[in-house]
């Protein structure tokens, strides 16, 4: 099951996927344990405390406190963990458009937070690959 390393093909092939959802970054003092119930799609334990990027909703419902909402863009092209490059490239092309990547690689695929307002901007940045 491994992926895609070459960089030419998956810019060409990254297929982005604008996610419904609105997503927050935040951070707790918890443990990954006590957190569960905001059902985070994503964590990393940091030194000053859990990063977990959950529903915008969720988190307001928990109190937390965020900076930033966030669209989610899927890559859906299974890109291996050990290609170079695909991430430089996507963080490049955004900023041509002023528009931050927060970039988040799993397993599968990579995942790019972008700034609610600039996400229909961001798709038509991304698509400028596949041309």
């Amino acid at each position: 099951m491994s992926g895609i390393k070459e960089l030419e093909m998956l810019l060409q092939s990254m297929s982005p996927e604008l996610q419904a959802g609105e997503f927050v970054f935040c951070t707790v003092k918890n443990s990954l344990s006590e957190v569960v119930s905001l059902q985070p799609i994503a964590t990393f334990m940091e030194q000053e405390g859990l990063t977990v990027i959950v529903e915008k909703q969720l988190a307001e419902q928990a109190h937390l406190e965020f900076d930033g909402v966030f669209k989610l863009i899927t890559l859906t092209v299974h890109s291996s963990l050990d290609a170079v490059g695909l991430t430089a490239a996507v963080a490049t092309k955004l900023a041509e458009y002023g528009i931050s990547a927060n970039v988040v690689a799993a397993f599968f695929h990579d995942h790019i937070f972008v700034q609610i307002d600039k996400a229909e901007q961001a798709m038509l940045a991304l698509a400028e690959f596949g041309k």
